[in-house]
């Protein structure tokens, strides 16, 4: 080396050490669309008016900051005080917004067209309320897939942010991930910032000086830049957060430990925009369909969640924290649309939709419904209810109901045989200013979505009951002397603070540590079938009530998987739908006035004299049902055990209606009536 060299080298040392690493602080505050008012307005209270008056304005800050645009009507609606208050520190440089899919949707998910307007959505809304042109992007749930550059550059983002993963499973190391990157999807470009998963598990679960102690060793190695953006809600929404982070002193002890760190020259905070202005490009990189860790492993089916779980288990932490770790994945988002068909539903009406009011140039209101129903919460499950929500499953069918309901006004009752949820067989969808039904022949011809328009409600939406791998593991724990922690009230939504968090190691258990507590004493029932409205069955006459609602039987007969032929014939008044195959003939007619009729014929002399045959509706509701006066009907409420923030909760996801008639008759009708008989 020579003279020269070693003097630029010098310079270039002390330049660097001279740099107070820049600490960007975001976080990403959300709501689902149909979340109740009362979890809106604990959370304000409770974790976003703090953020503002004892984070920010004691010293932490600036900070970047996300309100997802269901959040943010809301405030409009309810508390503009709340942002009266966030403008003026926006206004004072003291938070650096971002922008988002208006209405929270994983842009992955939808056509390019939605992805592009729900940014522009949240843009112009930001720049209405608060004068500012936001240029970053939170990428809801970090689910990226390539063509999102191009996207994303086309809707005016700069740059986007997304976990550190998406980079080191491409092979990048982990210490050149302190930087910001560059990619681009057809010419398109947009910056990349990876997030530190260390951070995101420091902050706020460990003590200060911790945290510190690992910024300061981040520059200590030369690194210009330390990047967190997470959940807000992890700031007194999360359990036992609220009294760790606000009543402990642990906001107290972590201010004041930036406070040090910015007086002697280690550390200070940044906005992203000034660290893509101050700190240099680490270069081109080009990343892979991927989510955080966890979203990885819950997309896979129970089996494989749990032989991951055991491979992780195998490696242990070290080895699965380093560079072998990295190439054990899970499978991606869109998974959850193959493994649950009620979320795979709502995503294939919504496609629908969109496309049908690109088509008619469909007006404003319109478009926000079915961004409305784009919110990603309850296409999915995780730690959160999600997807095991009733009220956020029915939030995105009320919107969709609201668009279709315009989409159709002045159209007649009509037909479609269309492959409506893209399984790669055609359903019919028969639709009027009134109704939207879908009827599945090949799954037995059942009706797996009764949308009535006007209502706003699907009638069909009433979800499965499964296993997932959590029931295991929470079944083992139990076997292994744990107490059964499942709540025996129902999921309605929220994070509410119960003061219960653990201690560990002189930090608080966070939602991941509640996860891995959770404790079942037996297996929940598992269905035999996906639930729909109309799935035939013969069952012994042995099978009493108790063991069918449990699904601890086995038919002598099922059509839930039968392949039936169909053939529509569509009046001025009503649309019918003539089923057969398998012994059974099927007749489906839909009236105008919104009920339906389902004539049934089977073949008795298949069956034992005192077998019985029965048709199950699976409802969000119980409605009306006429099955004649030799029916037997039973109902019981559809009822799963599922995981949310609290652990686990017992939540009723609907009603099973089940008309039962001897075998012997070899026909049957049963008449459904939304309004009652």
């Amino acid at each position: 080396m020579t003279g020269r060299d070693q003097q630029v080298l010098r310079f270039a040392q002390d330049h660097r050490e001279a740099a107070p690493l820049r600490f960007t602080f975001g976080l990403h505050l959300h709501q689902p669309v149909g979340n109740f008012d009362s979890v809106f307005e604990q959370h304000v209270r409770d974790v976003y008016r703090p953020i503002l008056e004892r984070m920010v304005d004691r010293g932490l800050a600036p900070i970047a900051m996300h309100l997802s645009g269901s959040l943010l009507e809301w405030l409009e609606r309810h508390d503009t005080a709340f942002l009266d208050a966030l403008g003026r520190r926006v206004a004072d440089g003291k938070v650096e917004l971002l922008l988002a899919g208006m209405y929270e949707p994983v842009l992955a998910s939808l056509p390019r067209e939605d992805r592009v307007a729900q940014v522009r959505w949240l843009h112009d809304a930001l720049h209405a309320r608060f004068g500012v042109l936001a240029s970053g992007l939170w990428l809801t749930e970090r689910v990226w897939e390539p063509d999102l550059a191009s996207d994303l550059a086309g809707a005016g983002v700069r740059f986007v942010i997304v976990d550190d993963r998406h980079f080191l499973i491409s092979g990048i190391a982990r210490d050149r991930l302190h930087a910001h990157w560059v990619t681009e999807h057809g010419g398109a470009r947009v910056e990349v910032f990876p997030i530190d998963e260390r951070l995101r598990y420091l902050i706020p679960f460990r003590p200060p000086a911790e945290i510190g102690e690992y910024l300061a060793g981040l520059r200590d190695r030369g690194h210009r830049l330390a990047i967190l953006a997470d959940d807000g809600e992890k700031f007194g929404g999360w359990p036992g957060t609220l009294e760790w982070v606000y009543n402990s002193g642990w906001l107290d002890g972590f201010v004041a430990e930036l406070q040090r760190l910015r007086a002697q020259g280690i550390a200070t905070l940044s906005t992203f925009a000034d660290a893509l202005a101050h700190t240099p490009s680490a270069g081109l990189a080009y990343l892979p369909s991927a989510s955080y860790r966890e979203m990885e492993a819950w997309s896979l089916p129970p089996q494989q969640a749990r032989r991951l779980a055991a491979l992780g288990g195998e490696l242990g932490e070290e080895r699965l924290a380093g560079p072998e770790g990295l190439l054990v994945r899970g499978s991606h988002w869109r998974h959850f649309l193959a493994r649950y068909a009620e979320s795979n539903r709502m995503h294939k009406h919504m496609l629908a939709l969109s496309a049908l009011a690109r088509v008619h140039f469909a007006p404003e209101g319109v478009r926000r419904a079915i961004g409305r129903a784009q919110c990603n919460d309850a296409y999915w499950h995780g730690v959160f209810g999600g997807l095991y929500l009733p009220f956020l499953r029915a939030a995105v069918w009320r919107n969709l109901a609201e668009a279709e309901s315009a989409l159709r006004a002045g159209q007649s009752i009509t037909a479609e045989h269309v492959d409506h949820d893209f399984d790669g067989r055609p359903e019919w969808w028969i639709h009027s200013p009134t109704m939207s039904i879908v009827i599945a022949p090949h799954r037995g011809g059942a009706i797996e979505t009764w949308l009535r328009l006007a209502e706003r409600e699907n009638l069909a939406d009433a979800l499965t009951r499964r296993r997932e791998a959590y029931h295991f593991e929470a079944v083992e724990r139990g076997e292994a002397g744990g107490v059964d922690t499942v709540s025996a009230q129902p999921a309605l939504g929220g994070t509410p603070d119960r003061g219960d968090s653990a201690t560990i190691a002189g930090g608080t258990a966070s939602i991941h540590d509640i996860e891995h507590a959770i404790v079942l004493n037996a297996l929940p029932p598992e269905d035999l079938d996906v639930r729909a409205v109309g799935i035939e069955r013969v069952i012994a006459g042995s099978v009493t009530h108790a063991a069918f609602s449990a699904a601890d039987y086995v038919p002598l007969a099922s059509w839930a998987g039968a392949d039936l032929e169909s053939e529509c014939l569509a009046g001025d008044r009503e649309v019918e739908v003539l089923m057969t195959g398998d012994g059974l003939i099927k007749r489906v007619v839909i009236e105008a006035g919104g009920a339906i009729v389902v004539h049934l014929t089977w073949e008795p002399a298949r069956y034992p004299r005192e077998a019985w045959f029965c048709t199950e509706l699976s409802m969000s509701r119980a409605i009306g049902v006429d099955a004649g006066l030799h029916a037997e009907v039973w109902q019981y409420d559809v009822e799963t055990i599922a995981k949310s923030e609290r652990g686990l909760d017992r939540t009723v996801q609907g009603v099973a209606m089940v008309a039962s008639w001897p075998v012997t008759a070899g026909h049957a009708t049963v008449r459904l009536v939304p309004g009652g008989l």
